[in-house]
């Protein structure tokens, strides 16, 4: 997928340019799904979790080969089914707790259980999901006298598989696009903006930041170096990273439409509060663990 949308997106910019005119999005030829059946269509947005969680699992399942992993497979099974319902109902919830409700002009979810469980109309929140997948590790973690702290570790390092694949699915879905950008050769008309003006493909900074550039530095961490001796080294880096990573791209976001209001009333989107707290808690994480020892390799599941 990530080599079809250059070719397209390298034609349209060139033409583009040519004519010094933002890009039609529809001029890509890009397809919500891979393929249709009827009525029923298998969607990039369901293979971006499906491709997220696979690599994940088989990245983590790899490392256990490695010196000092705080887990065996039959955890890593485990905690992949759960983390897997945690980020579903994490990410569900976390859309109804901070995107609906109040003054957002949208009923609340929590109000609407029928409306709740129907994924399929979209809503899913990151930091939701986030959440979910904690407690997830958190449970599998007490049930096998696991060391919590070190299994997010391992964990954290494949998170960015995820946001790349999703924020790529978002471009081709033609949602959760930018701001306006004038003057920006690569600026995008989508076909469901009501402005029909060029705007930023914001789709695509968050997942060169959030995915791909996070996704280097966590590899590079884990593989190069003994950041993984080090417990909460890699959460803390990833944490940091991820807030900083959606704060940047956040500005070039268009708000959610039951929230520009807040966003133009506060100075700052949802998105971009709900990282503070997390780049707060990867500072902490990233400090603790550079104070402290780096852990014994004979000893690798104690802190």
């Amino acid at each position: 997928m990530l080599s079809l949308l250059q070719d397209h997106l390298a034609l349209a910019t060139l033409a583009a340019a040519a004519a010094d005119v933002p890009i039609q999005f529809t001029d890509l030829g890009l397809k919500r799904y891979l393929f249709q059946i009827g009525s029923f269509e298998l969607r990039w947005y369901s293979l971006a979790y499906l491709a997220g969680i696979l690599l994940s699992y088989w990245h983590v399942s790899k490392t256990l080969k490695e010196p000092g992993a705080p887990l065996a497979q039959r955890h890593v099974d485990d905690l992949f089914f759960y983390c897997t319902l945690g980020v579903i109902l994490g990410g569900r919830l976390g859309y109804a707790t901070f995107y609906t409700g109040g003054d957002t002009g949208i009923p609340s979810l929590w109000g609407e259980p029928g409306e709740l469980i129907k994924l399929w109309n979209g809503g899913m929140s990151f930091h939701g999901g986030l959440v979910g997948v904690v407690i997830a590790i958190a449970w599998v973690g007490w049930r096998n006298k696991l060391s919590f702290l070190r299994v997010c570790d391992y964990i954290a390092v494949t998170v960015p598989f995820g946001m790349l694949f999703g924020r790529l699915a978002n471009f081709v879905n033609g949602e959760l696009w930018g701001r306006e950008a004038p003057g920006v050769a690569w600026a995008m008309v989508f076909p469901d903006d009501p402005l029909q003006i060029g705007r930023h493909p914001s789709q695509l900074y968050q997942a060169g930041l959030e995915g791909l550039l996070l996704a280097i530095v966590m590899l590079w961490l884990f593989w190069k170096t003994r950041a993984r001796w080090k417990p909460g080294l890699l959460v803390g880096v990833f944490a940091l990273g991820m807030g900083i990573a959606r704060f940047v791209a956040e500005y070039y976001r268009e708000p959610d439409a039951q929230l520009a209001e807040f966003a133009a009333r506060t100075g700052l989107s949802m998105g971009q509060w709900l990282t503070v707290p997390l780049m707060v808690a990867g500072l902490f994480f990233l400090i603790r663990a550079l104070r402290r020892p780096e852990l014994n390799s004979q000893a690798p599941n104690s802190e």
